[in-house]
């Protein structure tokens, strides 16, 4: 049986379409390099290479993009009909969970998969981003780390499974350790996406945007290359240095530069624009005609169905474009996931219904409701999936609405707690003041 080159196992294969198939996986891993390209010349060698669809499927499947849904399930499909092992079993069982939207019993199957598979990347790469989606990035670390005893540093790719330990630890708060082993893995895996996005997020959530500038810079000719896919949400990272320092001419800057120039029409690409200009156009940066150009291109990118962290974002397009009606469609897509018997219903009706009222009210300028509605929220926020930092976005516009409403307990109270984790923030510092101006 030829084996990858973690040493498994793999159905359908010949030893020159392994050769390719390890180079897929590698790109897959480190956002470097055409991974879809390679998996695709390596199910034209060799049709009956499972996991070459199988990762193809994943690749889809992980988009969280309605065009790319369908795909996804006519993959699944086709992969059900291939001979296979158990590994490759496996993965299709958490595949057929995915697609049909159950991403809670997918990361189970993959979990325990993963107890017997520990060399298996593609299996922990699913896994990291679905439970990214769930917002469970704790489970990401503790994952990692009843596989890396196991592994050798010699073993191609450590690198990319230290790197996956060590974006775990960032998101459940252990932020040194976080930063040595990115830094460790970004050595080894130079161009990998990961370590560079990972060592981002320690200097965000550590209120360090000098720092962050430092190591985006050193690091540019690695991060920012052309083969990097995901370099737009590296490039998004550095606007929120330049954000956090006071810079908003050097965020917009990257904005209509390297921002634009690397967006990829995918959903979740698209929340790095929206995300950005929601932060500047609360600044009073003049981002209107921004904003009229991206609506256009989240057009069929988040279907109130796919992703609550999606839709959030495109709301934020669709509102401040001045596209209500847009808007008032997407809470009616998304009361409709709510009422239906879909595994992500409650998080639509608690959670994703909720914040996008809130954006709407705020954008009407009833600030005072926007508290209202967001305060609640602010609890179960981790469950619309993504990063601490990507999050950052709710409780900075209910700050900002707490001012706007002359809510000065409110205010003061979430200045307080923004500067707890980020003192040198010039936006924190600035809420801090516009909050003690006003009257008790």
């Amino acid at each position: 049986m030829i084996k990858d080159a973690q040493g498994q196992s793999v159905s359908g294969a010949t030893t020159e379409s392994v050769a390719t198939y390890d180079r897929a996986v590698r790109a897959y891993n480190s956002g470097y390099g055409d991974a879809l390209g390679l998996c695709d010349a390596v199910c034209e060698v060799s049709p009956r290479f499972v996991m070459a669809h199988v990762t193809k499927a994943w690749m889809f499947t992980m988009a969280n993009d309605p065009g790319l849904v369908g795909k996804a399930q006519s993959l699944v499909r086709a992969i059900a009909e291939l001979p296979m092992n158990d590994r490759e079993k496996g993965h299709l069982a958490a595949l057929q969970q995915a697609v049909a939207g159950a991403r809670i019993a997918a990361v189970a199957l993959l979990d325990r998969h993963l107890m017997h598979y520990p060399f298996d990347l593609v299996a922990h790469q699913a896994a990291m981003l679905l439970d990214g989606y769930l917002g469970r990035f704790r489970w990401v670390r503790d994952r990692s780390a009843r596989a890396l005893p196991q592994w050798s540093k010699d073993m191609p790719s450590f690198g990319t499974m230290l790197a996956f330990h060590g974006f775990g630890c960032e998101e459940a708060g252990d932020y040194a350790r976080a930063e040595d082993e990115s830094r460790a893995a970004a050595e080894l895996e130079p161009h990998s996406f990961w370590p560079h996005h990972t060592v981002s997020h320690v200097m965000e959530m550590t209120g360090r945007p000098e720092d962050g500038l430092g190591w985006m810079s050193a690091r540019e000719p690695y991060w920012a290359s052309p083969e990097n896919i995901t370099r737009v949400h590296i490039w998004w990272h550095k606007s929120l240095f330049h954000v956090e320092l006071g810079q908003y001419d050097a965020a917009l800057a990257l904005y209509d530069g390297p921002i634009l120039e690397t967006l990829r029409p995918l959903g979740l690409n698209l929340c790095n624009p929206s995300a950005l200009l929601w932060r500047l156009d609360l600044l009073g940066c003049d981002v209107t005609e921004r904003w009229r150009d991206l609506v256009k291109i989240w057009d069929g990118h988040a279907d109130g169905h796919c992703l609550v962290f999606t839709d959030v974002h495109a709301a934020m397009a669709e509102l401040r474009s001045g596209q209500d009606a847009l808007a008032e469609r997407r809470l009616d897509w998304m009361r409709d996931t709510a009422a239906s018997d879909v595994e992500a219903a409650p998080l639509y009706r608690d959670v994703g219904i909720p914040l996008v009222e809130g954006l709407m009210a705020f954008h009407r300028g009833a600030f005072e409701q926007t508290v209202a509605l967001l305060q609640p929220v602010r609890f179960d926020l981790w469950r619309i999936g993504g990063s601490h930092a990507q999050r950052d976005i709710i409780d900075w516009t209910m700050t900002e609405a707490a001012l706007r409403a002359g809510q000065r307990d409110v205010a003061l109270a979430m200045a307080y707690e923004r500067l707890g984790t980020r003192p040198r923030s010039a936006v924190n510092r600035d809420f801090l003041r516009r909050a003690e101006r006003i009257a008790a």
